[in-house]
């Protein structure tokens, strides 16, 4: 794993990055993407964390407390003034302190949240599990839902890449939970304080009340 700096790079979305969960950003804000080369050539990842309030354009808005440990996996720079990238999700931090720099970019004290214990799907969550594998299948396949319009904004390509990692682990509980708060149609407050669960089975549990109740299963 990669050192974190004392004063981690923020980039403050209209989305929530989960651990292990794949993010294709398209940057095109000078800032964005000075701090983007920095992080590349310092080989150290940048903080992804939902806007509590303000704007990704102009001055630096205010994050949420908590986020996640964004990992540059995949780039290209083809486009004058656009960097694509392909994003990984690594642990989840919480927020000690932030400051601005002159160019309103933004950079945290933090402190490292704790990675979800590996915790088995349980028979009661095996409609979950098994109804993901189908979802993640479909998504690949072509078959886009039809994203939410509030993510919409210069983070998000859909087309970028492959929206989900390699390697399912479609027997843990933490992982199963976290794809789901991905794909739900929920709104990103909801997804914000799945996020912040610190029990793998309870951030499931939701889970499947929400599918259950939406008929999914």
């Amino acid at each position: 794993m990669p050192d974190i700096p004392t004063w981690l790079p923020l980039f403050p979305l209209h989305a929530v990055l989960f651990p292990d969960g794949i993010l294709p950003l398209k940057v095109f804000e000078t800032r964005y993407i000075d701090m983007v080369r920095d992080c590349m050539r310092r080989e150290i990842p940048f903080g992804a964390v939902l806007i509590r309030s303000g704007k990704e354009v102009g001055v630096a808005a205010e994050p949420e407390d908590v986020g996640c440990l964004a990992h540059i996996k995949e780039w290209d720079a083809e486009q004058l003034g656009l960097l694509m990238l392909r994003t990984q999700g690594g642990q989840r931090f919480r927020i000690i302190e932030t400051r601005v720099h002159k160019d309103q970019h933004l950079e945290a004290r933090i402190e490292l949240i704790a990675p979800d214990a590996p915790s088995p799907v349980t028979q009661k969550h095996e409609a979950c599990a098994a109804t993901l594998g189908l979802v993640i299948a479909d998504l690949r396949n072509g078959s886009r839902t039809k994203p939410d319009e509030e993510t919409m904004d210069e983070e998000r390509d859909e087309d970028f890449d492959d929206p989900f990692p390699p390697d399912l682990r479609l027997d843990d509980a933490g992982w199963v939970a976290n794809r789901w708060s991905e794909v739900l149609p929920i709104p990103l407050k909801a997804r914000q304080k799945l996020l912040e669960l610190p029990d793998p089975q309870n951030r499931l549990e939701i889970i499947h009340q929400y599918l259950l109740q939406h008929r999914i299963i």
